[in-house]
């Protein structure tokens, strides 16, 4: 949902309780548990950092009994206009004759 290549997930409560982890292996016991066997409730805050794209996200859990029939979640908020990694601008250059070493041409009488 949120375009994230490997992301590292943890709880925002100051003691790193990491619930997905970019490293193989590491947080693969997690994969079947539910939210609430990590004490997540509302108002729990997530941070979700994908490190390849240079992206954070910080992730409210809020509990809601209006969801339509069959969902499990929605996302709601502010979503980034882009993303993934940023585009590197292109430096700008000041080109005479051709050539961007910045010399000049010849004003030489002899």
């Amino acid at each position: 949902k949120f375009a994230m290549v490997a992301p590292d997930v943890q709880i925002d409560d100051g003691k790193g309780t990491i619930l997905i982890s970019s490293e193989e292996g590491e947080t693969e016991g997690n994969n079947h548990r539910k939210l609430s066997d990590f004490a997540i409730r509302n108002g729990t805050r997530l941070q979700a950092d994908d490190f390849l794209q240079d992206y954070t996200l910080l992730i409210n859990v809020l509990h809601s009994e209006d969801l339509e029939k069959d969902v499990e979640f929605e996302v709601v908020g502010d979503a980034p206009e882009r993303v993934g990694p940023k585009p590197s601008e292109p430096a700008s250059r000041n080109i005479s004759n051709g050539s961007d070493d910045g010399a000049q041409p010849s004003t030489s009488t002899g």
